[in-house]
C-alpha cells in the first residue's frame, strides 16, 4: 500500500506540473510569434525555457514513478535536488542584494525620490549596463507609465501630493532639487539655476526622452526590483518547502522501485 501511495503521489504531482507547463510554453511561443515590442521579445526566451524545463522534468518524474523506471526517477531526483539548492542560493542572494536602498522622503511632497548610489553595487552594475538599460528603457516606454501620469492633468498642488510610484518619480519627472517650473506632470520649464545633479541636464520634455536616461530612473527601477525580489524570495521559501516534500516522496518512490526491481530479479533467478 505504501509503495503504491508514494509512486502514485509523485505521478499525480508531476502530471499537474506537466499540465502547468503547457500554458507556460504556449505563452512563450505566442510571444515569439506575435510579440511586437522589444519588451515582449525579451521575455520569450525565459518563458519558453521554463515551459520546456517543467515539461521534461515532470515527464521524467511521471514515467519514472508510474512505470517504475528506476534510472529515470534517479535523474528526476537529481534535477530536483539541484533545483532545491539553486532556489535556496537564489533566495539568500535576493535578500542580500536587496538589503540596501530606499526612497528618500521630500519635504512637502507625497512621493519619494530615489538615488542609484543607495543600492547594492551588484544591482547598480546590472541596471547601469548600456545593453541591459536599453531593454529596460524599451519596457518602460511600452508600459506608457509616464504617458498615463501626464494625462491626469493635475494642478501643481495635486501633483506634489500625489503618491507616485518609484518609476513615475524617477523616470517621468526631473528631481526636485533641479528647481524646474511645473507645467504638467511630464512637462517642465528648465531654469538657469546650477545643480550638481547631472539628471537636471539629462531631463528633456520630449515624451520619448523625459528622464528615462537619468540615474534617478534607474534607481526607481531598482526600487521596484527590490520590492518584487522580496516578494519572490518569500514565494521561493514556500516553493522550497513544497519541493522538499515532493523530493522526499520521490526518494520513497525511488527506494520502492529498487526494492521492487530487486524482488523481481530474485524471483527470476529462482530465489524463494
Amino acid at each position: 500500500m505504501a509503495v503504491r501511495l508514494s509512486n502514485n503521489l509523485v505521478g499525480v504531482l508531476n502530471f499537474l506540473t506537466f499540465l502547468l507547463s503547457i500554458p507556460i510554453l504556449g505563452g512563450g511561443i505566442w510571444l515569439a510569434t506575435r510579440g511586437s515590442t522589444d519588451c515582449e521579445k525579451f521575455l520569450q526566451g525565459p518563458v519558453i525555457a521554463l515551459g520546456v524545463f517543467l515539461m521534461i522534468v515532470s515527464l521524467a518524474g511521471l514515467v519514472g514513478a508510474c512505470c517504475r523506471v528506476t534510472w529515470l526517477l534517479w535523474v528526476y531526483l537529481l534535477v530536483m535536488f539541484l533545483l532545491i539548492v539553486l532556489l535556496f542560493c537564489f533566495t539568500i542572494f535576493a535578500f542580500v542584494v536587496t538589503n540596501k536602498g530606499a526612497g528618500e522622503a521630500v519635504s512637502g511632497r507625497g512621493y519619494k525620490e530615489y538615488r542609484l548610489g543607495d543600492y547594492s553595487n551588484w544591482l547598480q552594475k546590472r541596471v547601469d549596463s548600456n545593453k541591459n538599460w536599453a531593454k529596460i528603457r524599451s519596457c518602460l516606454m511600452d508600459s506608457k507609465v509616464c504617458k498615463s501620469l501626464g494625462e491626469k492633468n493635475q494642478t501643481f498642488a495635486q501633483f506634489y501630493q500625489d503618491n507616485l510610484s518609484p518609476i513615475q518619480s524617477g523616470c517621468c519627472k526631473p528631481p526636485t532639487e533641479c528647481g524646474f517650473t511645473y507645467q504638467n506632470a511630464t512637462s517642465w520649464i528648465k531654469t538657469t539655476a546650477n545643480s550638481t545633479n547631472l539628471d537636471c541636464n539629462t531631463w528633456n520634455n520630449d515624451q520619448s526622452t523625459l528622464c528615462y536616461d537619468c540615474q534617478s530612473c534607474k534607481a526607481g527601477v531598482l526600487a521596484n526590483i527590490k520590492k518584487d525580489w522580496k516578494k519572490v524570495a518569500i514565494v521561493n521559501i514556500i516553493f522550497l518547502i513544497f519541493l522538499i516534500i515532493v523530493y522526499s516522496v520521490g526518494c520513497c518512490a525511488f527506494r520502492n522501485n529498487r526494492r521492487d526491481n530487486d524482488y523481481h530479479s530474485g524471483w527470476k533467478g529462482g530465489y524463494p
